[in-house]
């Protein structure tokens, strides 16, 4: 605290005003610094962790090390978070994040927690522009590209909104500037980012020789050097205002608030991708990535006296990453490691939990939820069921891609702490007699969560 003193009396040129309490405190489920008298100078820091139990149909084909695995049944941490940010002075900002995400019986132990973000900012012009620079979450193209994951209403966000998760970007964030602020009740963010190598990703995009089951080429990220990326998501503030101290947006404020929104945005790159083309099919063709979003959302108590409350979501995407595109992943796939297919006896779809989440094409989504009174459950809090869907008309595919998924989430704290059980249902696709990509089965999975967060 007298370092950060010290730095904030630099910053404003002026000498501190002691604080009455230099001591950290906790309040609302947070810790916190005070810098000043009426502690609009702090330092906190925060923490998270969500601890998943599973039990997942694997796809057809799927081996763990060699081991043929037709059922899996897991415990594993999704996130685990540490969150330092402070306001130095009423315009330096600054914000940090590190910790580790999908660690499982199968990951490599003992690995090192990494950064998330690490951002400096400064508002030229209060509230309505600040700029900042560094490792960020600001380039987002959807309310969910940045997601509060802390206070998302189902288990998980909508993952195929993070375009680009972990192949050019480190879970979401890449270096860059970006530019935010309010204009009446338009909030807005842009930035423009270098993309990481995608060399250096956990999984190496297909090789540029890849294609469907009747021959045709896929597009696959390009091993270049990446291009400087052009990101942007508006969304206009109906009712109550939402913070934009951070990047990462609300999944649903638990009837606290009032909110309806409605946004668009953006994501382009040059030549970020490239395929197979041209007469024989053997000319080297780069194409950019683009994407365009618009979305809807609605947070708000239906009994104020009660505390119930109704939270909707909806996306529409319509995404280009080139010529018959397909990204099929799992959210802490269970076969995620080597040797995890057997030969002859996979999908197109690939292993573990694994579906076609992201794709060249238009893709619908939508999820809502309702809130119980606050006292449903007495002491122990209360309960909130919740139901969303995932509906994509890929170009590589002959019929469209329909995910959903159901729970419930007991919350004894709030978000602090709380308990939610939901199952996904998705499709597996491969191709049929006629070499075309078809939905040739279907998966499920239970997961229970436990999350803490202060």
């Amino acid at each position: 605290a007298i370092v950060a003193t010290t730095f904030v009396a630099k910053a404003q040129n002026s000498i501190p005003t002691q604080t009455t309490n230099p001591l950290p405190t906790f309040k609302n489920n947070e810790i916190k610094f005070a810098l000043n008298e009426d502690a609009s100078n702090y330092i906190k820091m925060t923490f998270l962790n969500q601890a998943w139990v599973r039990y997942n149909e694997n796809n057809s084909g799927t081996a763990i090390f060699g081991n043929s695995q037709e059922n899996t049944f897991d415990v594993g941490l999704r996130r685990t978070r540490i969150q330092f940010l402070g306001q130095m002075s009423d315009r330096i900002f600054f914000y940090a994040q590190f910790g580790q995400n999908n660690f499982t019986f199968s990951t490599a132990r003992k690995v090192n927690i990494f950064l998330h973000d690490a951002t400096g900012e400064y508002a030229f012009i209060k509230k309505h522009l600040t700029l900042g620079a560094g490792l960020m979450g600001w380039n987002a193209l959807a309310r969910f590209s940045s997601p509060s994951v802390g206070s998302t209403m189902s288990l998980d966000a909508p993952i195929f909104e993070q375009i680009t998760n972990d192949i050019n970007d480190q879970f979401v964030r890449q270096l860059g500037v970006f530019a935010k602020g309010k204009l009446g009740k338009l909030d807005y963010r842009v930035s423009i980012a270098q993309p990481f190598t995608t060399q250096t990703a956990n999984s190496t995009p297909p090789p540029l020789t890849t294609k469907l089951p009747n021959g045709e080429s896929m597009a696959t990220y390009t091993l270049k050097v990446p291009e400087i990326s052009y990101r942007g998501y508006f969304n206009y503030q109906f009712f109550d205002q939402e913070a934009n101290t951070t990047p990462y947006m609300n999944g649903t404020y638990l009837g606290t608030k009032k909110v309806f929104n409605i946004g668009v945005g953006f994501a382009y790159q040059p030549n970020a991708m490239w395929y197979f083309g041209g007469i024989n099919a053997k000319d080297t063709i780069q194409t950019a990535m683009q994407h365009f979003t618009f979305d809807v959302f609605y947070d708000a108590p239906l009994n104020k006296a009660t505390g119930s409350a109704l939270t909707f979501y909806a996306i529409y995407m319509n995404s280009d990453f080139g010529k018959n595109y397909v990204r099929n992943l799992g959210v802490m796939n269970p076969a995620n490691t080597a040797n995890n297919t057997i030969a002859g006896k996979t999908t197109f779809t690939g292993s573990g939990n694994a579906f076609a989440m992201d794709g060249t094409g238009s893709t619908i989504y939508w999820q809502t939820g309702y809130k119980f009174k606050n006292d449903l459950l007495k002491s122990q809090g209360t309960l909130m069921p919740y139901f969303g869907m995932q509906v994509a008309n890929y170009q590589a595919f002959k019929e469209n891609m329909l995910m959903w998924h159901c729970g419930m989430n007991w919350l004894i704290k709030g978000h602090n702490a709380k308990i939610s059980l939901d199952y996904q249902n998705r499709p597996v696709f491969d191709g049929n007699s006629n070499r075309d990509l078809v939905q040739v089965e279907r998966k499920g999975m239970f997961v229970l969560q436990y999350q803490l967060l202060f």
